[in-house]
């Protein structure tokens, strides 16, 4: 399992930069304006030795009432959902009784609390960080999160407990690819979309406990199974309660064991309540699974309860709030009542062969040679991008590697355009396509001509001429 880090800290820490600048995104708010973030903003944490889940939280000042009561309990839940918590404060301020309330909800609620002294650009790091020794959090790190200041070092230290965890598993997986490997199936959905119904039906039997209420599943549970000579595992994003047990209340759904299913799975299923349309949930957990890079099959359930204007709604939301997953079969179905269930392993073998498939260099080149040819790159700065061969750099997904001059300057518009003609030409449908670019060295760059002794005397004759 990833990592899991959150973020806390009072209102204006700068939560939302540290977290864009761990993500290297800009998915959380940033402004200079206390409180934007009232709810939990998740991401993978690319800044570090190894990938892990950050959760940025609201500001927490004490004494809240409304809204702001509700900002305390969706960062205490991300408090017990994480494995560190990186408190924050504001070195240019120094302390507040705000701080010593956010130490105080860390101390309870995490297992391993850091602190973090941020806005020290330009501070003497003894100087910024000592008064902060007094909240009983270990010995503060001053960091500055706008312009990057320490926060590679303070991650290395965050991440060390979680390094040879990481390393074992990348050996498990090794090993686990050298035999037959079941295929990771991820169903991840908002709760009461149907997942362990489809689940239940994929697998011919009740193995997850249905329950028409929201969060009737409370972790992630593995359910292997077979089916025509292939082996699977899918992934509930959701785990099971005791029967006996779901008249309580229930409890939220967690982000963070959904992302963690995907790190698992090779292919994920994104589950959507077609009565209920594409909601901002939908679009964000899916757009996670394509940063991820996983092969996708998305799943429009109950469809068999809708009117023809809700079902043409429906496909206008789609191509509406979806417009990047135009690579992804969809399809409609009723969990159910089994409608058109039958077609979702085959969609997602497709899938997961194009996320996996070899492609030759020769054959990259040659479908590079005749995009250009058929559209070529633009000018920029009266020189025209060179794109010379391509090769096959990872799969799963597929990456292509395309060697020229000047790649770094290629418009965003045609990088779409090479995706669609390599996704056309290898069918790659079902599957995230990344493109990596290597620009060639210019051999004469930075270098002055040399003269000889002769050339220089001559040179220098005709410097005297000119100023005469």
């Amino acid at each position: 399992m990833l990592p899991v880090i959150a973020l806390l800290g009072r209102p204006n820490v700068g939560k939302s930069t540290l977290f864009n600048r761990l993500t290297r995104s800009r998915d959380a708010i940033v402004a200079d304006y206390p409180g934007l973030t009232r709810d939990r903003q998740y991401g993978y944490g690319k800044l570090g030795p190894i990938p892990y889940i950050v959760i940025d939280t609201g500001g927490v000042a004490g004494g809240e009432e409304g809204i702001e009561e509700l900002m305390v309990e969706q960062t205490v839940r991300a408090l017990k959902e994480a494995d560190v918590a990186i408190v924050m404060v504001d070195g240019r301020s120094g302390l507040t009784a705000a701080d010593e309330h956010v130490a105080a909800l860390a101390r309870k609620h995490s297992q391993r609390p850091w602190l973090a002294v941020n806005k020290a650009e330009g501070l003497d790091q003894d100087i910024a960080s000592g008064e902060f020794h007094a909240l009983g959090l270990g010995d503060p790190v001053a960091i500055s999160a706008a312009h990057g200041d320490r926060i590679a070092s303070l991650m290395d230290e965050v991440l060390a407990p979680f390094l040879e965890q990481a390393e074992a598993h990348a050996v498990e997986a090794d090993d686990a690819d050298s035999v037959d490997r079941p295929l990771g199936i991820a169903v991840i959905g908002r709760p009461n979309v149907g997942k362990s119904t489809l689940i239940n039906r994929l697998i011919g039997e009740e193995r997850l406990v249905v329950f028409d209420q929201p969060g009737t599943t409370r972790d992630s549970v593995s359910v292997p199974f077979e089916r025509d000579d292939q082996n699977y595992v899918l992934i509930d994003t959701a785990g099971v309660r005791r029967k006996s047990r779901v008249h309580e209340t229930v409890e939220k759904f967690s982000i963070v064991k959904a992302l963690q299913a995907m790190e698992r799975a090779q292919v994920v299923i994104p589950v959507l309540d077609a009565s209920e349309g594409v909601t901002d949930q939908d679009v964000s957990l899916i757009g996670l699974a394509v940063e991820r890079g996983r092969a996708l099959v998305v799943v429009a359930n109950k469809w068999d309860g809708l009117s023809h204007d809700q079902r043409r709604q429906l496909k206008v939301d789609l191509e509406r709030k979806l417009p990047f997953l135009d690579f992804a079969e969809r399809m409609t179905i009723s969990a159910l009542h089994g409608t058109a269930v039958g077609d979702l392993l085959p969609a997602v073998n497709r899938a997961y062969s194009a996320a996996t498939r070899d492609m030759s260099t020769t054959e990259l080149t040659r479908e590079l040679e005749a995009a250009v040819v058929a559209h070529a790159p633009p000018m920029v700065r009266g020189r025209r991008i060179k794109l010379r061969y391509a090769h096959q750099g990872g799969r799963n997904p597929p990456v292509i590697v395309i060697h020229g001059n000047q790649t770094e300057r290629l418009p965003e518009a045609y990088r779409r355009y090479l995706i669609n003609r390599f996704r056309k030409a290898f069918r790659l449908k079902g599957t995230p396509v990344r493109l990596a670019f290597k620009s060639s060295k210019n051999p004469y760059k930075g270098r002055r001509n040399k003269l000889t002794p002769r050339q220089e005397r001559k040179r220098q004759r005709l410097m005297k001429k000119v100023k005469k």
